[in-house]
């Protein structure tokens, strides 16, 4: 019989020093991206500043492809738990009357902005002359859009209409929200007052 393979043993104390180091990887991407953008923000970047080799950070996130897939995954949810989105005790629309669902709703989705706007500004640049930075987009913006159209629906408690899911993504955007806070100065809390009247206006006219 040939001999057996010996075990690979992983202590927790080595898992935690490589959760502990990609995370910190993460945090670094994160801030590196937004601040210099794509070309600038190199692997070799990453690794000096969160204190380890290249190596390291293919190991741990993989390519820079992966690695802004990643940080771009962590900010929807606001940290790095194996916990999905849909599973996570603030999303969803709540309960009440339409206003206050509604209002629930743009609360999330502004949150979720607010840690996602610059990346997403960062990756839409990108993808221009990326083919894998490209289809990466274009999978998120699918996504995306049949996220936001099933939590409205889900606010509404019908099916939404093509046209009205067209219009939810143009009160609840990336690209809107940035446009109207960095760019034109409003408020986190203004835009999310705004959101949630533009998307209960929205349905109002639908059962006019």
């Amino acid at each position: 019989m040939p001999p057996a393979k010996p075990r690979r043993y992983e202590s927790p104390l080595r898992q935690e020093t490589a959760a502990r180091t990609r995370r910190r990887v993460v945090e670094v991407a994160t801030r590196l991206f937004v601040e210099r953008g794509w070309e600038g923000a190199s692997m070799r970047d990453v690794a000096r500043e969160a204190g380890c080799s290249v190596e390291t950070v293919y190991a741990s996130v993989g390519n820079k492809t992966a690695l802004l897939k990643t940080v771009l995954d962590i900010a929807v949810v606001g940290d790095d738990a194996q916990i999905a989105l849909d599973d996570r005790p603030w999303f969803g629309v709540g309960e009440g009357p339409l206003a206050a669902r509604v209002a629930a709703l743009a609360e999330v989705s502004a949150g979720i902005y607010r840690r996602t706007a610059e990346l997403r500004r960062v990756l839409d640049s990108a993808a221009q002359g990326n083919a894998d930075l490209a289809e990466l987009d274009a999978g998120s913006r699918a996504q995306e859009r049949i996220s936001r159209t099933a939590l409205v629906s889900a606010a509404a408690g019908r099916p939404l209409t093509e046209l009205e899911a067209d219009a939810v993504q143009s009160v609840f955007s990336n690209e809107i929200y940035r446009l109207l806070t960095t760019v034109s100065g409003w408020s986190h809390a203004q835009y999310q007052q705004w959101a949630a009247g533009a998307i209960v206006r929205l349905l109002d006219l639908h059962e006019e």
